[in-house]
């Protein structure tokens, strides 16, 4: 009876001649390889980008990011302080300059017009019993003055007559001396009295005119405080769109407290920030562009704050000429803002070949596009879409712009 053999399952004998001459020719391919000085690796053209180095207007410019803003803005705080009582337009509505938008309510204001009120009466009826004393006091004056010139031209007669009769000696020297006495008394009398209506006119006249100012000022108190009065509504100081409105009914507000902001839709601006390290290349008076529905508009930086936040400083940019027409306020807008006038340079586009070089060796497609060799170069000034070739390659060379993190050390790329 026959007996069925089995066959060996792994490593027989007679393989092992086989499997040492296909490690000796591994390894006389690997040294081969080695010896030819250069690593190559194959890639798949399709998935690498290709761009060409250029000899032309470089731009140095910056792309920042920016919101459209009102270009003016004003605050809006109450003139007078309050209680808020009632909110007459809603926030993002459209107002008028001088339109009520709230109103508060102020108790003290209203009990200091009440005094001021009774204030003014008081002095209106003061001035009008003056006035009627000053006319009783120059009528009686008057009255005085007219009895004293009666009695001055008695005074006089009596001595004329007097005079006479005693150059006659018809009467004795002492009537005579009486009757002179009597009447240069009566004389003097009408002249102090006339002085006393001169000065009493002078007095009344600038007693009349102080209490008059007086009260003409305390009109003009009144006029302002009916103004305070009036400034308990709180009114747009220009047209515009009302922004929000941060307080709430029954809350107290003081005078010159922001409440809320107006903002001017007549015309924009664009507020960017920007990174600090360009700090020492921005200044006012730069010009930008954004590209906006297929057109592209000119802006100009005017402002530039001079504080520093969180690692960026604040611009304003206004439109040079002509704005979108869909524009709108909290909208972003992408700039590029020119730094510096073009010059001729060699560049080459952007890639992400950067992290892994550093700028110093890029690889570059041989003529036939069969082959990329690696080749040392020097990166300068960059944009967002280009960076400047300071040497190491030539206009019109194609280079590999894509990331280089699975070519590892290779120093040529075959392109299939």
């Amino acid at each position: 009876m026959d007996i069925k053999l089995e066959k060996k399952k792994g490593l027989q004998k007679k393989h092992i001649p086989y499997v040492i001459f296909g490690a000796i020719g591994l390894l006389l391919i690997g040294l081969i390889v080695f010896s030819s000085g250069a690593k190559r690796l194959q890639v798949n053209s399709e998935t690498l980008n290709i761009g060409e180095v250029t000899h032309g207007d470089f731009n140095e410019y910056i792309r920042i990011t920016g919101n459209v803003q009102p270009r003016t803005t004003m605050q809006l705080s109450p003139l007078e302080g309050g209680i808020v009582q009632e909110f007459v337009v809603e926030e993002g509505n459209m107002v008028t300059k001088g339109d009520v938008i709230l109103r508060l309510s102020n108790s003290q204001l209203n009990l200091d017009i009440l005094n001021v009120e009774a204030s003014l009466a008081e002095k209106e009826n003061f001035l009008r019993d003056t006035r009627v004393k000053m006319e009783q006091e120059k009528l009686n004056l008057q009255q005085e003055m007219a009895q004293l010139l009666s009695d001055v031209r008695r005074a006089k007669r009596k001595y004329e007559q007097y005079k006479r009769l005693h150059e006659e000696e018809l009467i004795s020297n002492e009537d005579y001396v009486q009757a002179k006495e009597d009447y240069e008394l009566q004389t003097t009398r009408r002249k102090l009295v006339a002085n006393r209506q001169i000065q009493d006119s002078i007095y009344r006249s600038i007693q009349v005119d102080n209490m008059e100012n007086s009260l003409m000022n305390m009109r003009k108190n009144m006029v302002l405080t009916y103004e305070r009065l009036d400034n308990l509504n709180v009114k747009s100081p220009i047209s515009g769109q009302l922004g929000s409105i941060d307080v709430v009914l029954g809350q107290s507000i003081a005078s010159g407290h922001k409440i809320g902001q107006v903002n001017d839709l007549s015309s924009y601006k664009i507020q960017a920030h920007i990174d600090e390290h360009y700090i020492d290349r921005v200044s006012a008076g730069l010009e930008g562009s954004l590209e906006r529905s297929g057109e592209v508009f000119g802006v100009e930086l005017r402002k530039v704050y001079p504080e520093v936040a969180g690692g960026k400083f604040k611009t304003d940019l206004y439109f040079s000429k002509q704005m979108p027409d869909n524009i709108r306020t909290g909208q972003t807008y992408y700039v590029n803002l020119s730094t510096g006038a073009p010059d001729k340079l060699v560049y080459i586009p952007r890639g992400s070949f950067l992290q892994s070089t550093g700028g110093s060796w890029i690889f570059v497609v041989s003529k036939d596009g069969s082959k990329a060799v690696r080749r040392p170069i020097k990166i300068g000034r960059q944009n967002p879409q280009y960076y400047e070739v300071i040497e190491g390659l030539n206009p019109g060379e194609k280079v590999v712009t894509s990331s280089y993190e699975l070519f590892g050390d290779s120093e040529e790329l075959i392109l299939n």
